[in-house]
């Protein structure tokens, strides 16, 4: 939200306490007005299945009623595949703690990506570093790569950018920092490695 209110944004916050994200009527209500939704979910307690199918199918049937046309979603990094072409979720060392969750934020990508409005999944290409300095700015994958780490400011970066764009490109990407050596052109992730 800071990222988005900084670059002049009015933000309309929902959580959990104030709209039910499986109820689309008031997914709706809460989506009234914007013409673009950043959308970040997980379940507190109940089943990540049954939760993130609810979940994206009542934020996407919300948003279309309240006619939003785009969404960008918040993801997590084990869906995106690596070098060899295997989302981290579908190997073997996959942590089958985790496996719920990560097979949850799969179906809701399948709900939004059946979907109509124009979308975008955006996630670490590895994990968040809670003692991660900001480099102001990032590198779009399409590969996973769970040893980095990205600032939560760079991540956020990398959430709205989409986020203002009208076309949105209807995949999951990764969000990996800026190398030293990577010029400024990259830092508003206009640039895939």
């Amino acid at each position: 939200m800071a990222e988005a209110t900084a670059r002049g944004h009015g933000v309309t916050s929902s959580r959990s306490a104030d709209a039910d994200i499986a109820d689309p009527e008031a997914v709706a209500r809460a989506a009234s007005g914007p013409d673009v939704a950043i959308a970040a979910v997980a379940p507190a307690e109940a089943d990540p299945g049954n939760y993130f199918g609810a979940a994206a199918n009542g934020l996407v049937t919300g948003l279309l009623n309240a006619e939003v046309t785009r969404l960008v979603w918040v993801s997590i990094a084990s869906l995106l595949p690596d070098a060899s072409g295997v989302p981290a979720v579908d190997t073997d060392g996959s942590p089958a703690a985790y496996r719920p969750f990560s097979l949850g934020h799969r179906l809701a990508l399948g709900v939004i990506g059946a979907s109509g409005p124009r979308w975008a999944a955006v996630s670490p290409a590895g994990d968040f570093g809670p003692d991660t300095s900001s480099v102001g700015g990032y590198a779009l994958t399409e590969v996973g790569d769970l040893a980095s780490r990205i600032s939560r400011a760079d991540h956020a970066r990398a959430l709205v950018d989409p986020a203002e764009r009208s076309g949105l490109p209807r995949e999951h990407v990764g969000v990996l920092p800026l190398s030293p050596d990577e010029k400024a052109s990259v830092v508003r992730g206009e640039g895939h490695r």
